[in-house]
């Protein structure tokens, strides 16, 4: 019995020293944060959403582009309130008083407007390095290996969580970001015995996680948060979806 419980502790220090390799170490408890994911966050490491890292949010369409924008917009209701955000994209396409629905104050959201590709990026990059935020947005038409990485190293230092919208149909490459989502719209669901258009729901796909399970679910945001939808709830989405 000692000598299991001594190899799974072994095990577990391995795996601590594994993630800290690769910019990923245990969150602190000031750093521990409910974002209100449930189920999702069993397939992250240590089962909590990985802060102080670099995702990747891919969109192909202006639809899946409205929809990765409303769950990084639910994310950042939970991250900032630890400080303010930078959003950096190329036109203005956040109208910011809507930010509320998620929990934001406007006046918390930096906002950039940066068309030339290059400067977008380096925006991105000295945000990502200013501790006292809480948060960077980054919408990029392209990205490369080296750029990711850099973005990454800039948040081991300073701790900042940053979300990428990739916005491209190309094939997706290897980046050195922490995760890969797909975000896209699904049909919302009135709320049961009341007519009209229901919450906001959305089709969360994980693609990849490091040292985690990639996976896939119908979310949707309510004022009290984010709302995995059981499976029943999933087929009536199905069902209205079709009829519609």
């Amino acid at each position: 019995m000692a000598e299991a419980l001594f190899h799974t502790t072994i095990f577990q220090q391995l795996q601590e020293e594994l993630l800290l390799l690769q910019g990923l170490r245990a969150p602190l408890d000031a750093e521990l944060q409910e974002t209100g994911l449930g189920i999702i966050n069993q397939s992250f490491p240590h089962r909590a959403f990985p802060v102080s890292a670099v995702h990747e949010l891919m969109s192909s369409s202006a639809e899946d582009a409205a929809a990765t924008t409303g769950f990084i917009a639910g994310l950042l209701g939970t991250l900032m309130q630890r400080g303010s955000c930078l959003w950096v994209s190329r036109h203005r396409n956040i109208f910011p008083p809507a930010l509320s629905f998620f929990g934001i104050t406007p006046d918390q959201v930096l906002f950039v407007e940066a068309p030339d590709p290059k400067k977008a990026l380096w925006s991105i990059e000295e945000g990502l390095k200013c501790a006292t935020l809480a948060a960077v947005v980054g919408e990029v038409q392209e990205l490369s290996f080296t750029a990711s990485r850099r973005l990454q190293l800039a948040v081991e230092k300073s701790r900042v969580t940053g979300f990428i919208h990739h916005r491209t149909n190309r094939v997706a490459g290897n980046l050195a970001c922490v995760s890969r989502w797909r975000i896209r719209p699904i049909a919302s669901i009135p709320p049961e015995g009341l007519p009209g258009v229901g919450f906001p729901g959305w089709n969360v796909e994980l693609c990849k996680i490091r040292n985690g399970r990639p996976g896939k679910w119908n979310v949707q945001w309510t004022p009290q948060g984010f709302s995995v939808l059981p499976e029943k709830v999933e087929e009536q989405a199905a069902v209205i979806k079709k009829a519609g």
